[in-house]
């Protein structure tokens, strides 16, 4: 029986993605979210488990992020580069199979018999690994296959929105699980490895689904001639033109300061948990209410995004965010508060984290109009330089902040200065990012014209062709 013709989207662009193409994509975010998660919780782990240093552990961080955000750029450029049968970016899945295993598994196996000089090397060499060379080795392929899918805004929004989906379930699963798990196992660290590894393994198999199941068409309608000048285009000058590409610079501190709140927010939970409400096993209650707006967000991004387009979307919850953190520092101690506009604040994160990355594939198309250069690797990987960078100082913030209010984990009680360091990595500092994150979206209108865009770029490859 032969498939129902998918006709165009909203913008007049040829569709190309069906039900089980949305479902088989979503599902390829597992690995990459899996490594994410594990590395939020990290300084939690690495403080309250092994026994190291919060100041320490915050700059161990940073530094492999530091690595992560530069090989980003290199991995973006490989892409670019890359000629194999089986496509730019399908590869690098079946590559790092082996790897993801491995390494989820060492991120928890610090020695404890090691000085701690020899266990700071051990977790800057591990969370380099895991960061800056596999999880790049996957996350860079996988959002440049985007572009490489579709050329539709409306399928890349639907994409973004599926990828979320997944990749937030993932996420919740380790907020509400991890710390009641492990310590049902006896919360040490042995309950923490035992853990790692059944993530090994689905991590590991899903990386294979993913390559088993990738599809790369829409780079069949570019030209011999301009993949050449792709593959040769410096990396220098290519930097250099996306820096004059405005939609892609607002996009790229977009990603900076939205990784920063996620990085807060990826540990700062359970330190929020166990010193200001006492107890730290409620970060699974706050997870599991967090389920809450975030299924009511997926569900609602769609029709938002319909109404009022990507950008204005994001917008609008970036202003509920500052709004609800306006309402915390006003209600710091209650835990009611921490649910109920706790509910706003995650609901204000879904629609930047579906569609950003649609947002940053449409700068592509805007690329090669403009310069006459793709750059999808490089488009893809810079922005992904931005969210390394933003997610290692939200990380590392933690720690510092931390360390600075006097805060140890061997002792029985915390001097008041660690509450006041608590407070503003949880509700301060997002209050900011979400302020100044409301007027970057405002600034972003490329959607106005990217129709034309897509239109003008189609009548240059017919002629292109024609000659």
């Amino acid at each position: 029986m032969a498939k129902k013709p998918l006709g165009k989207d909203s913008m007049g662009i040829q569709k190309t993605m069906r039900f089980t193409d949305y479902l088989g994509d979503g599902l390829r975010q597992l690995p990459l979210n899996m490594m994410s998660g594990l590395v939020g919780q990290m300084t939690y782990f690495y403080t309250e488990k092994v026994g190291l240093a919060a100041g320490m552990v915050a700059t161990m961080l940073l530094v492999a992020k530091i690595c992560d955000a530069f090989s980003d750029l290199a991995m973006g450029k490989i892409v670019d580069k890359g000629n194999s049968p089986k496509g730019k970016c399908r590869p690098w899945f079946l590559r790092m199979v082996i790897p993801t295993f491995l390494i989820i598994i060492m991120m928890f196996t610090v020695p404890k018999g090691m000085s701690s000089g020899l266990q700071m090397a051990y977790v800057l060499i591990t969370n380099i690994l895991i960061t800056a060379v596999i999880y790049t080795a996957v996350a860079i392929p996988y959002t440049s296959l985007m572009s490489m899918r579709t050329e539709s805004v409306d399928e890349r929004g639907k994409m973004g929105i599926v990828r979320a989906v997944f990749g937030y379930i993932i996420g919740m699963i380790l907020a509400i699980l991890l710390i009641p798990i492990t310590n049902m196992l006896g919360g040490t660290q042995s309950a923490w490895i035992k853990l790692a590894v059944i993530f090994a393994l689905i991590a590991a198999l899903s990386l294979l689904i993913l390559y088993k199941t990738s599809k790369e068409t829409t780079g069949a309608t570019i030209s011999d001639e301009q993949k050449e000048i792709e593959e040769k285009l410096p990396f220098k000058e290519g930097i250099s033109y996306l820096f004059k590409n405005k939609y892609w610079v607002l996009m790229l501190v977009a990603s900076l300061f939205m990784n920063i709140s996620y990085g807060l927010s990826g540990s700062g939970g359970t330190y929020f948990a166990k010193y200001i409400l006492g107890n730290d096993n409620l970060v699974g209650i706050m997870g599991a209410v967090g389920l809450i707006p975030t299924f009511v967000g997926f569900i609602a991004v769609g029709p938002m995004t319909k109404k009022f387009g990507m950008a204005k979307t994001c917008e609008i919850g970036c202003i509920m965010g500052l709004l609800a953190c306006i309402g915390r520092a006003f209600t710091p101690y209650s835990f009611v508060s921490v649910l109920v506009l706790g509910c706003f604040t995650t609901f204000a994160n879904i629609p930047i984290m579906c569609l950003l990355g649609a947002m940053v594939n449409s700068c592509v198309e805007y690329n090669e109009w403009k310069f006459g250069k793709r750059m999808l690797g490089m488009s893809n990987s810079a922005s992904s330089f931005g969210s390394k960078i933003g997610s290692g100082i939200g990380g590392s913030l933690i720690g510092w902040l931390l360390a600075m209010a006097g805060y140890s984990a061997a002792a029985t009680t915390q001097p008041a200065s660690v509450n006041t360091a608590i407070f503003a990595f949880s509700i301060y500092i997002p209050l900011v990012l979400f302020a100044i994150m409301t007027v970057l979206f405002h600034k972003y209108d490329l959607e106005k014209i990217y129709p034309q865009i897509v239109a003008d770029l189609q009548e240059r490859r017919k002629a292109n062709k024609a000659e």
